[in-house]
């Protein structure tokens, strides 16, 4: 599924999140280590080993874990394009703080020896990050493997299960407690999703000096550059799609929110809505195929 233009544009939060995920993964496995990134209620309550609500927020215990986990994180930067970077720090401390504590509510209250020690990595951001892409991100594509249906967002769910099952109730916990927490965010619960940070706080992750780590824009037909910002002189329209009319109504805003959600530049999405009649679906696949020239 294509998650808007690639790299990191827009999104230097979810590359802070990224690299020090990385980061922490492998310094700790180098150590030898990552078996004992996990955290139990004893280690917290009775041991008082505080750094370990803050290490296992980012370091996976697991290279396989690393690299699904990477990947949903790089997929879900499009919400950090679509709310800011500053309401997304504030996504990101809430689904953090909110699954830890059902996490350990959970384990306070239910003494299960196999769930003893949860495992490590950002499981409360990347499954609270699944709330929004099943209500806000619309399928675009459907297709038929053996008799079973799918769509472009099949891949991602599969990527999230996987990573939920595995390390079976150590993963799981964590995976369900996101989801609520993301729940929660979506219900805005004490106004959360009006919370902002000052903008000298939400500003320090753009001025970091990571290496972006998107692939230069290749020019095409019809495309420029602006500064860094890619755009298009015209969408090149192929194939069945509607021709634009005079008369055509203005595309409505939550349809453009809509595609503003999945990376797109704003006056290409209205241009793309206006082309498809204000069909989400046409206009999704008028800009994805824009994207290719």
């Amino acid at each position: 599924m294509n998650g808007g233009p690639s790299g990191f544009n827009n999104a230097p939060v979810t590359r802070t999140v990224v690299i020090t995920s990385v980061l922490f993964t492998v310094l700790f496995g180098i150590r030898g280590r990552s078996g004992k990134l996990g955290w139990s209620y004893q280690d917290i309550f009775k041991q008082l080993q505080i750094w370990k609500l803050i290490v296992p927020v980012f370091a996976f215990s697991s290279t396989p874990e690393l690299v699904v986990g990477i990947y949903l994180l790089y997929f879900f930067r499009v919400f950090e394009r679509q709310i800011g970077s500053n309401k997304y720090s504030v996504f990101i401390i809430f689904s953090a703080i909110v699954s830890l504590l059902l996490e350990v509510l959970v384990l306070r209250l239910h003494r299960d020896p196999s769930m003893k020690i949860m495992t490590s990595g950002p499981y409360g951001l990347i499954f609270s990050s699944f709330v929004p892409f099943y209500f806000d991100i619309p399928v675009s594509t459907r297709f038929r493997v053996l008799g079973f249906q799918f769509s472009n967002k099949t891949f991602t769910y599969l990527a999230g299960l996987q990573l939920l099952l595995s390390s079976w109730k150590r993963s799981m916990l964590p995976g369900i407690c996101g989801i609520l927490a993301g729940l929660l965010y979506r219900l805005n619960i004490f106004h959360i999703r009006r919370l902002k940070f000052p903008n000298f706080i939400a500003s320090f992750f753009s001025r970091l000096s990571w290496p972006s780590m998107g692939s230069a824009s290749p020019t095409g037909r019809g495309r420029n550059v602006v500064g860094n910002a890619p755009t298009y002189a015209g969408l090149q329209v192929e194939g069945t799609y509607p021709a634009r009319s005079s008369s055509t109504v203005n595309p409505p805003e939550d349809s453009i929110a809509t595609l503003v959600s999945m990376g797109f530049d704003r006056n290409l999405a209205r241009q793309a809505l206006i082309h498809a009649r204000n069909d989400i679906n046409a206009a999704t696949n008028i800009l994805l195929e824009s994207q290719t020239h």
